[in-house]
């Protein structure tokens, strides 16, 4: 690991070759950050604080067994034919096609959450890491009708647990009591469904009897700030909410799964994290620093080497800051037609310099073009995304500025 002070991408400068050595107790390149042997000619200089850790990624073993991937089940195949049928249900219209991601998304702002959402409530979505996935427009689904669910999906689960099928969460349960309710508040735009909290609780099957039970797993499903084209061009019966976020055993997951999609003829999928969207979250999160202090921006390269590299890259909060307001466009230029939303809002190119900035300081000292390589892993004091689709929100303050892009990318990811 090193530390010093480096110089941003408006100078140019010559840098000593640097100096890697294998440690001999770890997998850990050990790099030492050269001194800096000439500086250009007087141009603005931005000094970045980092951190980098360069690891050796193991390879998978040839003898691993591989894992088989799932066929589409019949509920898989009537959601899908529910979306693209020429007898569908949902029906095929203009505004499913030619979607991608925006290339322009307004400023984060502080929300005061608490103001809107049940403080309870809010407390079980922030500091937990999520394992995301989408969900296509749920059938018939009925925020009024949640009571009759949870006792629907309490009795699915003790069926499959009957059957044999592994339900168990840290040792045997005497049951499982299942729970739905809606977060109120949680929503931007009117034609955002109300989000929607699952929970799970069961008991150790061998606790005394007055042991409350515990809450063993979480899920909810959202819609923030939801494509308006999209939602309007669902039929009646539709209720989208896209995103799906859970915590626990990966049975109980499958199992909630299962019953959604014998419900509500809808499908589920993973949800990666992209590496533009990741990207995208550097530069939100590092815009909130002026408000909200991140206290570090950590990321995590995987360049594809043999053997792999995996690189962590960590830059203060300060320096962050100061290299992102150096590539964000002059307000007064970008704003003379007058229009507000514009003057607060960030675009793709301002992203793309910013994160070229950073890469352009590794390559400078340590020869390594992360460029040919792919973003992984972001956090800050905000929270922090994986791209494996595993999401944790550290601050309520700016969550609807993350599920906002969230959202979007379950939209993106859905077979329609």
């Amino acid at each position: 690991m090193a530390r010093d002070k480096i110089y941003s991408t408006v100078t140019r400068a010559k840098m000593a070759p640097i100096s890697m050595a294998l440690h001999p107790f770890c997998s850990h390149i050990i790099c030492e950050l050269p001194p800096l042997v000439e500086a250009h000619q007087q141009l603005p200089i931005i000094r970045l604080a980092v951190d980098v850790v360069i690891i050796l990624v193991t390879r998978t073993p040839l003898n691993s067994v591989a894992v088989p991937r799932r066929s589409k089940n019949k509920s898989y195949r009537q959601s899908y034919r529910s979306c693209l049928g020429a007898a569908s249900r949902l029906g095929l219209t203009p505004a499913l096609t030619a979607r991608r991601l925006n290339a322009s998304r307004r400023t984060p702002k502080s929300h005061n959450i608490n103001e809107k959402v049940n403080p309870e409530q809010l407390a079980l979505l922030v500091k937990t890491e999520w394992q995301l996935s989408y969900v296509t427009p749920l059938y018939q689904f009925r925020h009024t009708q949640l009571k009759s669910y949870s006792r629907q999906l309490s009795a699915f689960i003790a069926a499959e647990k009957q059957q044999g099928l592994a339900v168990e969460v840290e040792g045997p349960q005497s049951s499982f009591r299942v729970s739905f309710s809606v977060v109120q508040g949680m929503v931007e735009a009117d034609a955002d469904a109300e989000t929607v909290l699952i929970q799970i609780h069961s008991k150790p099957l061998f606790a005394r009897q007055d042991e409350p039970q515990k809450t063993v797993w979480s899920g909810w499903l959202t819609c923030i700030n939801g494509n308006p084209d999209y939602l309007r061009s669902l039929p009646q019966d539709f209720t989208c909410l896209p995103l799906f976020c859970s915590s626990g055993a990966e049975a109980l997951t499958a199992a909630v799964k299962s019953w959604f999609q014998q419900m509500f003829d809808c499908c589920f999928g993973p949800l990666e994290i992209s590496h533009t969207s990741l990207q995208w979250l550097v530069a939100l999160w590092t815009n909130c620093h002026s408000e909200s202090n991140i206290q570090h921006l950590k990321m995590v390269w995987t360049l594809p080497v043999v053997p792999p590299l995996q690189v962590t890259y960590t830059v203060s909060p300060q320096d962050a800051w100061e290299l992102w307001s150096s590539v964000r466009k002059d307000p007064q230029e970008e704003n003379r037609g007058g229009d507000e939303e514009e003057e607060n809002s960030i675009d793709i190119e301002e992203v793309m310099r910013f994160i070229q900035g950073l890469k352009s300081h590794f390559y400078r000292h340590f020869r390594l073009d992360l460029s040919a390589g792919g973003l992984n892993q972001v956090s800050t004091a905000l929270g922090s995304a994986k791209y494996s689709g595993r999401i944790k929100i550290s601050n309520s303050r700016y969550m609807i500025t993350t599920l906002t892009l969230l959202t979007e990318c379950a939209l993106l990811k859905m077979p329609i």
